[in-house]
């Protein structure tokens, strides 16, 4: 076995930056995954036994250098991820409230975030909590109409009335779960703002870079109005507050919604604009040309460029992340290496990942990284290379090749990024790599150029031309998202994507990329296992939120059938998605199928060619102790919000609130009794209320 794997990694291709930071990421991801700190040392302790073991087997030895520096390497890095994640967690993490709280607070205001388009006013406060009388981070929600921008900036020193409740874990199973995103930004509760703000002390003074983007953005909505105006905030200031709920799902449905955010392309547009133009203007004062190494002034220049732009539109991790790659590629081009290769998209992850090894979990950081190790893959294979090496041709036979090109890159991006879009938003659009073939250059080289020359113009206050031709490239920009988004099957639902099969679509990519000659076409194996098992994950039939409230029945008809319907879109939203269920949900009460009175809902479905007898509370009101009893006989599962005595005695399972503290948020598939939990996935890690953060 020895022999055999010296001799792949010698006939393989193996390159040891990419696959270290393969390893970094796989001890991250093992932290995150597994569940109870006894799993956390043991894969701890199995990496190092690894990198020992093969010291002591093969230290000396020759023909096993590889073999032995790939598993001491591996295994170092693996443990190190491992590491990192925990201690960071253990370092910046900040316990939640342990209740919902409402009262009196006064609250110093340490950010501002505009979110118009929502209809109010989001900030991050640093108050005390009233139980412990300890220092916490919150962050609550003002209505824009009881807002006052100038004086509530940040500094100042504020007195509301708020409820304060706990950050949310995830409300069923493959969920978001905005407990561990707050965990790790340091927030220990979040609410709203209930009546008026008095203002205890003024604001010293915004910070330079928030009062600028805040200007900025303002600026850009003054002079573009409705979307195309927000978007173009969007790009110049990373203000995306006023982007409209409806445009914003456009964009996502026609898989546009990356050029919303300031991520790789934004930064790598400005670091190169900032970088030709400079050589260019340079190369004209013969002086300086004789003088000094005009690709290393542009470069510094380019990358003062990207770490300004990078600042001012707020320094989000993608931001930070896109900016450090771009300045390693400057780096290559000085140096005179290969400016995109896999060893430096290896060195960029590996410092997001050191810095905030939490990354790794969000679409974000799995998104752009996939995206770039994609491209890279494909143009260093050697058809690829083959097909795009100069030859003597016309310039529309050379354009053809490029074109064509650039559809086939976005076509093998979509299919990279397929699996991650369907496991963490449970739906894809199905005609995304079309859209973005188009509106990726128009964003490129058309939009964000006239908004940074329409900037320029307004300091003489000859912008409006400018302005006119940035807003219609935005209205272009727009009518392409909707009408993509529009067309029958743009977007395909994915209810439930479970974490193996996840794990085999990443491992096949991650050979597929990182391997050369055939040896990588061997990632057909698990990409096809995980495809396999992908189309027979069946949808739940029961879904049932952690508080017991909401419960969703999917399998009769089109339609999601749900206990009782929610005002809350985020409520809806989830309840759909994990159901795989486009449109609004039906309520049990008017549902054929359903007896429902004021206290109870009784539904009776048929699954696995049986009926399951189903009983659910609509309320907490008192009800007799031998009539309940006596329907819970009758039924297979019983579903309350409420505590239920020990003489409730389903013919399965009974989820009551003792059990939904423990468990979570539910999806049940009935056909083999199958039951998946929030607790589950979470164990022992500190956001979730079993862990030690609670």
């Amino acid at each position: 076995m020895a022999d055999a794997a010296e001799h792949f990694l010698e006939h393989a291709g193996f390159d040891r930056g990419p696959w270290l930071a393969v390893a970094l990421a796989a001890g991250i991801a093992a932290w995150l995954v597994l569940g109870y700190a006894a799993q956390w040392v043991a894969a701890l302790a199995t990496a190092l036994l690894l990198a020992l073991g093969a010291v002591a087997l093969w230290k000396g030895r020759e023909d096993r250098g590889r073999l032995m520096w790939a598993c001491v390497a591996l295994g170092l890095t693996f443990a190190l991820g491992l590491g990192v994640i925990w201690a960071r967690s253990e370092l910046v993490g900040v316990a939640a409230i342990v209740r919902p709280i409402s009262g009196e607070f006064d609250a110093r205001v340490l950010e501002r975030i505009e979110q118009p388009a929502e209809g109010r006013t989001r900030f991050v406060l640093a108050t005390r909590d009233p139980a412990s009388d300890a220092a916490i981070r919150v962050r609550v929600n003002l209505p824009l109409e009881e807002d006052d921008p100038a004086a509530f900036r940040t500094g100042a020193l504020l007195r509301m009335q708020a409820r304060l409740m706990p950050p949310q874990p995830p409300m069923l199973p493959g969920s978001y779960n905005f407990a561990r995103t707050a965990w790790f930004a340091g927030l220990a509760a979040t609410g709203s703002v209930q009546g008026d703000v008095v203002l205890l002390e003024p604001s010293a003074g915004a910070p330079l870079l928030e009062s600028t983007q805040a200007r900025l953005s303002a600026h850009v909505r003054s002079r573009l109005d409705g979307t195309p105006g927000a978007i173009a905030a969007a790009f110049a200031s990373g203000d995306r507050g006023a982007i409209g709920v409806a445009d914003e799902r456009a964009m996502r449905d026609s898989g546009l919604t990356h050029l919303l955010s300031i991520s790789g392309l934004h930064v790598s547009a400005v670091i190169a604009a900032a970088y030709f133009l400079a050589l260019k203007l340079l190369a004209l004062w013969p002086w300086l040309v004789l003088r000094v190494r005009l690709p290393i002034m542009a470069a510094a220049i380019g990358a003062l460029a990207g770490l300004g732009y990078t600042l001012l539109t707020g320094a989000e991790v993608p931001t930070v992340r896109s900016c450090i790659a771009a300045l390693l590629v400057l780096g290559a081009l000085v140096l005179g290496r290969e400016p995109l290769s896999l060893r430096m998209v290896a060195a960029a992850a590996s410092i997001v990942l050191l810095l905030w090894p939490e990354a790794l979990a969000g679409p974000s950081f799995q998104m752009s990284f996939a995206a770039v190790i994609s491209i890279v893959a494909l143009h260093t294979c050697a058809p690829v290379q083959s097909f795009l090496a100069p030859r003597e041709e016309s310039w529309g036979h050379r354009g053809g090749r490029r074109l064509l090109m650039l559809l086939v890159t976005g076509v093998v991006i979509e299919i990279a990024l397929m699996p991650i879009v369907l496991f963490h938003f449970h739906r894809a659009g199905a005609y995304g790599a079309v859209a973005n073939v188009v509106a990726i250059p128009l964003v490129t080289f058309v939009s964000m150029p006239l908004i940074a020359i329409a900037l320029v113009l307004d300091m003489a206050g000859l912008g409006a031309p400018a302005w006119w031709l940035a807003g219609k490239s935005l209205d272009l920009l727009l009518w392409i998202a909707r009408f993509t988004a529009g067309q029958p099957g743009a977007v395909r639902l994915m209810p439930q994507m479970g974490g193996g099969t996840y794990a085999l679509f990443l491992a096949g990519g991650a050979w597929l990329g990182l391997w050369q000659g055939r040896w990588r076409l061997l990632a057909a194996l698990p990409i096809a296992l995980a495809t396999a098992l992908l189309l027979a994950t069946p949808v739940p039939d029961l879904l049932i939120t952690g508080d017991g409230r909401h419960v969703g029945i999917t399998g009769e008809g089109e339609e999601l059938l749900v206990l009782r319907t929610s005002r809350s879109d985020y409520v809806t939203d989830n309840l759909l998605e994990l159901a795989g269920v486009a449109g609004e949900p039906r309520a049990l009460e008017g549902w054929p199928g359903a007896q429902c009175n004021p206290d109870f809902c009784v539904v009776t479905i048929n699954r696995a060619g049986r009926d399951w007898h189903i009983l659910m509370s609509r309320n907490r009101a008192q009800v007799a102790e031998r009539d309940l009893a006596a329907a819970c006989e009758r039924a297979d599962i019983v579903i309350s919000e409420r505590w239920l005595p020990q003489s409730c005695r389903p013919r399965w399972l009974k989820t009551d609130r003792d059990m939904l503290e423990a468990s979570g948020g539910l999806a049940i598939v009935l056909d083999g009794q199958q039951l998946r939990s929030v607790g589950q996935e979470e164990g022992e890690h500190p956001w979730w209320r079993g862990g030690s953060g609670r």
